[in-house]
């Protein structure tokens, strides 16, 4: 796949392009079904897919009564993408001027004129433009007078459950971490670093990793069975998101726990897939009668874990 960063950078010339536009975060089942029918539509014009998204996501740049913690960074949206075996992406940067822009500005000049669109498929609530002015109906519009087709797609979902970006950030949050893996299509997860910790944890018998992360979205507060990925190697293993409150609350980190373990983590990347959430965060009244609760809360992880596939998707390339 290739990305380009700009609208300047869209090569001139592509072959009856057939595009998608939004935000995509997450790249849940729903997006990748849409990217499917870009590919299909591409391939009937003999053309190229291509995704239209942007960075940052807009609702960082236009004044919002709506805070938003992205699914998934920047990095592993666009590998996403890429295994979703699309050709191009165009990452718009999404700046205070281009947010002014009005749907017929961008379709006429984005769309037409740089990319040469010559299918557009979007989702049946797709609003884009100035104040979102832009909907469906104004789409198809455009579409007859500038000489484009659009193919509007009905909700995509499982039962009455509609695939949603907002639906997963609810769950995570909650902690119903199994609870995303049939929107998402994988089990949810955070990439990070390994860094130096107090070593109470060791101390206990029970060593942790603490991981640092560029991530804006975290499962509630709590205990968590794991698998973690560190290079080729899959672990299973126990996750504490909190305040560590038995220690009088630092501020809230991520630690983890990798069972059958033997090795020196720190300075390395690994990336924690969330299974389930075993239990909130308590506060205990000595570290002894915390030990015996991580010995519980170990002993839970393992059952679990030991029955549990993995659902990974992420930089793991998909056949088209």
């Amino acid at each position: 796949m290739q990305v380009i960063r700009s609208m300047e950078e869209i090569p001139a010339g592509l072959p009856c392009p057939v595009a998608t536009i939004g935000n995509f975060d997450g790249v849940h089942r729903g997006h990748r079904e849409i990217f499917k029918r870009v590919r299909s539509a591409a391939a009937e014009l003999h053309g190229v897919s291509v995704v239209i998204t942007f960075e940052p996501h807009p609702l960082t740049v236009v004044p919002s009564t709506k805070e938003i913690h992205l699914i998934t960074t920047a990095s592993e949206k666009e590998a996403l993408i890429g295994a979703a075996g699309i050709d191009y992406l165009v990452v718009i940067p999404f700046t205070r001027e281009f947010s002014r822009l009005s749907p017929h500005e961008f379709v006429a000049g984005v769309l037409v004129q740089r990319l040469g669109l010559r299918r557009l498929v979007i989702g049946y609530d797709y609003a884009f433009g100035r104040n979102r002015q832009g909907g469906v109906e104004l789409l198809a519009q455009l579409g007859s007078q500038l000489g484009y087709g659009v193919e509007v797609l009905p909700p995509i979902g499982q039962g009455e459950h509609i695939f949603s970006s907002s639906e997963i950030r609810r769950l995570v949050r909650e902690g119903a971490v199994n609870g995303v893996v049939p929107l998402l299509g994988r089990h949810f997860s955070l990439g990070g670093d390994v860094v130096r910790g107090h070593g109470r944890g060791k101390g206990m018998g029970f060593p942790t990793a603490n991981v640092v992360t560029d991530h804006e979205l975290f499962p509630a507060d709590g205990v968590y069975a794991v698998k973690v990925r560190i290079n080729a190697g899959l672990y299973d293993g126990a996750c504490n998101i909190g305040m560590k409150p038995t220690f009088g609350g630092e501020g809230r980190t991520i630690e983890v726990f990798l069972f059958d373990f033997d090795g020196d983590l720190y300075g390395q990347k690994l990336r924690i897939f969330f299974i389930q959430r075993l239990r909130g965060e308590e506060a205990y009244p000595d570290p002894a009668t915390l030990r015996s609760a991580i010995d519980r809360d170990v002993a839970h992880c393992r059952r679990i874990l030991g029955d549990t596939l993995l659902h990974e998707e992420l930089f793991e390339e998909e056949s088209p």
